[in-house]
């Protein structure tokens, strides 16, 4: 039994549908999809209710572009005698989506949760199509939509999953084993039957949750690039597929910036030991990556690297600070009550200053709150400046057998110093699988080839 998900790239028009749902029928264990809405499809419907929003009729042309995605499919995957019934349970779908927006337009407001009701459609129009073309191939598939089987809580926008509650309703509805069970990712729905949705690589998510349900063997990922691969093939050209990762190594690469899988992914998968596959439908004969609870044996130290865009850091620096408790709680209760996430960390062991490393688009938020709950601090002189540096970069050079091994900090800083690279703070985790540094965005693409030759070749 295994699960498979294919994201909106491996859908991005009939003809693509059909090469992925050729892999489907290919399976010959009894297993369930998850799917994706159609590529680009998403960003309409969000694009539509900032247009609805706002007044703008303009929505109608996004609505437009939407039918005519869909149909244009449904007319390559599907007979003309086969098109009409197909057609008219989209178009009721269609119908219901400009009869929210022109409800939005009235009132010029869309709220979280109906900016979830909204983009649910992508999917269960993909669902929809992908559903009805496997009948008529001949196998015995049945759309589910995901709102009636994982149930969350009505935080809109991205929402948490009661994993228990979700459990027993998926079993409860995916009990034909005959039946090819054709699922909408990223959707959800709350226990008040809400539609709500799962956030950021929410349909991986989906195809986990549903994975670690049924006892699946193995939960495949399907997208457009042949794995997970040591860096970012477009800033180094000789990276290269990772064959294996440990649970550990894929969730430091997808916490800093590894696109591929999100943390949330993994979450219910580790829980039942079950391995997740990433593999590619433009090229389906490559082995892919396993990201398993296996130990993984390699030669080289280093596993990968990844990297962050667009990040600042705020250094928080007095004399006052050393040795007085609840500075730095104060510091990090004004970043929360701000909702800053914060990346990295660095204090230096006199704690004279403190560096905070978060995105830059929430740097003034921060400054803002930084400045009101240290107002005491800074009038009496314990804090004499919260400085901030922009266009910022964070480096993450991550491997499990970089645990106990000496040298290689000294080799990593030594190959950066070398090709005058400056770096501005440090930061390494006790479990001696990540350093990360931050450096000047301007030297991203030298860091990241500089390290790779090192480590990696």
């Amino acid at each position: 039994m295994k699960v498979q998900k294919f994201g909106g790239s491996s859908l991005a028009d009939g003809q693509r549908i059909k090469k992925t749902l050729q892999i489907v029928q290919d399976e010959k264990t009894n297993h369930y999809i998850v799917l994706s809405a159609m590529k680009g499809i998403t960003n309409l419907l969000i694009k539509a209710s900032e247009n609805a929003e706002s007044g703008n009729s303009d929505y109608k042309k996004q609505l437009i572009q939407i039918t005519e995605i869909h149909y244009n499919s449904i007319e390559y995957l599907f007979s003309t005698d086969e098109q009409s019934l197909i057609k008219e349970n989209v178009s009721y779908l269609l119908d219901e989506l400009k009869d929210i927006l022109h409800g939005i337009e009235l009132v010029q407001e869309c709220s979280l949760r109906t900016g979830d009701l909204i983009m649910s459609f992508g999917e269960r129009l993909n669902c929809t199509i992908a559903a009805a073309h496997l009948n008529c191939c001949g196998r015995k598939a049945r759309m589910i939509d995901a709102r009636e089987i994982i149930i969350t809580d009505d935080n809109y926008g991205s929402s948490h999953v009661f994993l228990e509650d979700s459990y027993l309703k998926i079993r409860e509805k995916l009990k034909d084993s005959d039946t090819l069970y054709v699922i909408t990712g990223f959707i959800s729905g709350s226990e008040k039957g809400i539609t709500t949705t799962l956030g950021r690589n929410g349909s991986d998510y989906t195809a986990s949750i549903i994975g670690a349900a049924m006892n699946s063997e193995i939960v495949e990922i399907w997208t457009d690039v042949d794995g997970v691969l040591t860096a970012d093939p477009r800033i180094v050209k000789n990276s290269f597929v990772i064959p294996r990762l440990s649970i550990e190594e894929a969730m430091e690469l997808s916490y800093f910036g590894a696109e591929v899988i999100h943390p949330y992914t993994l979450m219910p998968t580790i829980d039942k030991n079950i391995p997740v596959k990433i593999k590619n439908t433009l090229n389906t004969t490559a082995p892919g990556t396993i990201i398993s609870t296996d130990p993984v044996e390699r030669e080289r130290a280093i596993t990968g690297i990844a990297s962050i865009d667009s990040v600042s850091f705020i250094n928080v620096e007095g004399g006052g600070m050393l040795g007085i408790p609840g500075v730095a709680s104060s510091i990090f209760g004004a970043l929360a009550e701000a909702e800053v996430n914060i990346i990295m960390i660095t204090q230096a062991s006199s704690e004279h200053s403190i560096c905070i490393v978060c995105r830059s688009f929430e740097v003034e938020r921060a400054l803002k709150h930084l400045n009101k709950k240290l107002e005491y601090e800074i009038k009496t002189k314990k804090i004499n400046r919260i400085d901030v540096r922009n266009n910022l970069e964070i480096i993450a050079v991550i491997g499990e057998n970089m645990k106990g091994m000496t040298g290689i900090s000294g080799k990593l800083f030594s190959s950066l110093g070398n090709s005058e690279i400056n770096i501005l703070a440090i930061a390494q985790g006790s479990s001696e699988r990540n350093i990360s540094l931050v450096i000047e965005s301007k030297d991203k693409i030298k860091a990241l080839n500089t390290i790779h030759k090192t480590f990696i070749g």
